[in-house]
């Protein structure tokens, strides 16, 4: 006999367990689990009714905000699949992510609705509801829902149904969604129980989108698969983010390295209470040794993780105890999931101090992306390895270090010079706030290395000054031959550097 996992049954047994705890607080609403779990079986009785069966594709575009949660867990229930949309994106790039999951119905929020307007002459969506008041064409869901009675029993779901398909922002080319099935989900948030210490009366704040696999599947889910309670805010404001640590008693949440570089900047941080912080997992770019020292100086020690959408998302992490310890690493495989490195043949090896690319495989892995077997097979070969694209290496201790991306690496003069090294030694000079390293042609070198960085307000820098300074740590041959500034650098909506963008700008 399996155990039900599905996304949809869990969330019901646990408003059955817990009924009358507090699941979701938003802009100082609180609801609990039961009335949360009555507000999904509404909305799930409404898309049924509405022609939404299994595997059909819900649309979600909008910030932060119960709605969000209500449609995922509605769409669940009913076997169908969760489509989150990048509320960062244009409207053409947005009817191309829609038209390719196929969106059956589309929810989206008052603030939204114009750029889905600008294209809505090209979707085949056969729904368009809106996630907040009603609006010319945009009929509200929680109006639609007051006609429906809430649905008793979920669809049978399969362990390896697709849950979410989560479209991967890239740095080229167009999006892919990968399918995240509901085993993959549940998976993840075992991994996040073992090596996090989640615990039943965890209150955790949800400050990154949700529409970003991190923002949804590092503490938020886990939370709430535990019993606790999670603060929902729109989006990232320190000013809130302040005020709700200390009225709520935030234990954990996660986040990427820019929230934490702009709340340890913010003057309230030297003198509010975070005192309740016990764990905040970080993703989405590396965490400079500066940013930890910070933050370990206010008595909070930040967990580094690696992975991407395509693990749901994490494949490893640093647990506390080794912040300071292991600086620079993401830290051990996970519970579940397995981790080697691999040669350009496809060699797997975990050979200490060796690099090479990042495979990973295990039940938080996705099943493909959507509608793209070729792109599928290339990523995914048969012993079940997803090939990331990223090169790391262990160290003696069997910690990982990732490097860079293997399209990324520098070969200069038959050199190969990998930039996230450069750009950690880079980030300790005190003018730079931001940079990047890029390889550009050159006739002697074959490709030169070249810096581009954004500076703190009130400073400057030189090529010269800054090679002085890189050369106390790095060889000569990694240290950059040229140096572009930029008031900010071009990223993508998940935050990374667009480095594309910089070669044809440079």
């Amino acid at each position: 006999m399996s155990v039900d996992i599905s996304l949809g049954h869990w969330m019901y047994q646990r408003s059955q367990s817990t009924p009358n705890r507090p699941a979701l607080t938003f802009e100082g609403i609180t609801w609990t689990y039961a009335e949360l779990q009555l507000r999904i079986d509404k909305l799930a009785a409404t898309l049924k009714a509405n022609g939404i069966g299994f595997a059909d594709r819900v649309g979600f575009l909008g910030v932060n905000q119960p709605a969000y949660f209500e449609a995922l867990f509605a769409t669940a229930r009913l076997g169908a699949i969760f489509v989150p949309l990048n509320f960062r994106l244009t409207g053409p790039e947005l009817s191309y992510i829609i038209e390719d999951a196929g969106v059956h119905t589309l929810i989206v929020d008052n603030t939204h609705q114009p750029i889905i307007d600008s294209v809505r002459a090209d979707l085949t969506c056969q729904n368009f509801w809106s996630a907040d008041i009603a609006s010319k064409q945009w009929p509200a869901f929680q109006t639609l829902t007051e006609a429906h009675v809430p649905i008793t029993d979920g669809a049978v779901v399969s362990s390896d149904d697709t849950a979410i398909i989560m479209y991967t922002s890239g740095t080229t080319g167009l999006p892919k969604g990968a399918m995240l099935t509901h085993s993959n989900l549940w998976w993840n948030n075992i991994n996040m129980m073992c090596v996090l210490d989640v615990m039943e009366d965890d209150v955790s704040l949800v400050i990154a989108p949700l529409f970003h696999i991190g923002g949804l599947n590092v503490t938020t889910l886990v939370t709430w698969i535990k019993g606790g309670h999670n603060i929902v805010h729109r989006s990232f404001d320190p000013e809130v983010f302040f005020k709700d640590v200390e009225k709520y008693r935030v234990t954990s949440m996660f986040a990427v390295p820019a929230i934490l570089l702009f709340i340890s900047q913010h003057p309230a941080f030297g003198k509010s209470d975070l005192s309740s912080l016990r764990m905040i997992p970080v993703g989405g770019a590396p965490l400079s040794e500066q940013l930890l020292q910070v933050w370990s100086e206010r008595g909070i020690a930040l967990s580094q993780g690696y992975g991407m959408t395509e693990a749901c998302p994490l494949a490893t992490m640093l647990s506390a105890e080794f912040t300071m310890r292991k600086i620079g690493s993401a830290g051990r495989t996970l519970m579940t999931t397995e981790l080697v490195l691999a040669e350009p043949n496809g060699t797997t090896f975990t050979t200490p101090n060796k690099r090479g690319e990042i495979y990973t495989r295990g039940p938080n892995i996705m099943k493909g992306y959507w509608n793209k077997p070729d792109a599928t097979a290339e990523t995914i070969d048969s012993e079940g390895w997803f090939h990331s694209g990223d090169v790391g290496y262990f160290d003696d201790d069997g910690f990982l270090f990732v490097v860079d991306r293997v399209k990324d690496m520098i070969i200069t003069g038959g050199e190969n010079v990998y930039p996230a090294e450069v750009e950690n030694a880079l980030y300790k000079h005190p003018a730079i706030i931001e940079v990047a390293v890029i390889g550009l042609p050159d006739e002697q070198w074959g490709e030169t290395v070249v810096a581009v960085a954004a500076l703190k307000e009130g400073c400057s820098l030189e090529l010269e000054e800054l090679r002085n300074f890189a050369g106390k740590t790095l060889a000569k041959y990694k240290v950059p031959r040229r140096l572009e500034i930029l008031e900010s650098l071009p990223h993508n909506p998940a935050g990374k550097v667009l480095k594309f963008e910089l070669r044809k700008m440079f």
